[in-house]
C-alpha cells in the first residue's frame, strides 16, 4: 500500500535519519559516508546529559522534549492496542523531566526508542490502523525534532 510505505518512511527519517548517499524529506540528506541527517535518535545521541537539560530561551530542554515525543507515542500505542485510556492525558506533565543525569538521560532515550519500535512494529504487522496513527506521530515528532535542532544550536 503506497500511503502506508510512505508514512512508514516519514516516520523512519524522522526518527532514524536517512540512509547513507540517499535524499530524504528532511533538508539535511545523509551523505555516503554517513554524515548529516541521523534523525532524532542520532540527534538525541550526540547530547550529553548537561547539554539535554540545557533550557531554550521558551525554557523547553532537549530532555523535556524528548520526554514528550516518548509520551505522545505511548498515548498512540494506547489507541493502537485498541485499549481504553484510563483517565485524562497529562500533557503538561510530558515535558518532565526536564532536567537530566545521565543514567535519566539514556533511560529516556531507551524510552522513546521502545515507543518508536512498538509503533513500527504495529505498522509492520499490517494491523489495520487509521490514517491519523501515523500521520500525526510523524508530523508532531518532526515539529519537535526541529525544535530539538534548533536548541542544538544554541549550545554551540
Amino acid at each position: 500500500m503506497p500511503l502506508l510505505d510512505d508514512l512508514q518512511k516519514i516516520l523512519r527519517e524522522t526518527f532514524e535519519g536517512g540512509q547513507p548517499g540517499q535524499s530524504t524529506l528532511f533538508l539535511d540528506s545523509t551523505q555516503a559516508d554517513g554524515s548529516g541527517n541521523h534523525g532524532l535518535f542520532g540527534t538525541l545521541a550526540e547530547l550529553s546529559a548537561v547539554q539535554a537539560s540545557d533550557p531554550t530561551p521558551l525554557n523547553l530542554s532537549t530532555a523535556a522534549h524528548a520526554a514528550h515525543i516518548a509520551y505522545y507515542l505511548e498515548v498512540g500505542l494506547i489507541f493502537m492496542r485498541g485499549e481504553t485510556p484510563s483517565g485524562p492525558f497529562d500533557w503538561k506533565g510530558s515535558f518532565v523531566p526536564g532536567t537530566v543525569d545521565d543514567a535519566a538521560w539514556q533511560a529516556l532515550q531507551l524510552r522513546l526508542r521502545a515507543a518508536y519500535d512498538e509503533m513500527m512494529a504495529r505498522v509492520a504487522a499490517a494491523e489495520p490502523l487509521a490514517i491519523e496513527e501515523l500521520v500525526n506521530p510523524a508530523v508532531h515528532s518532526a515539529y519537535h525534532l526541529g525544535a530539538i535542532r534548533q536548541a542544538v544550536k544554541l549550545l554551540s
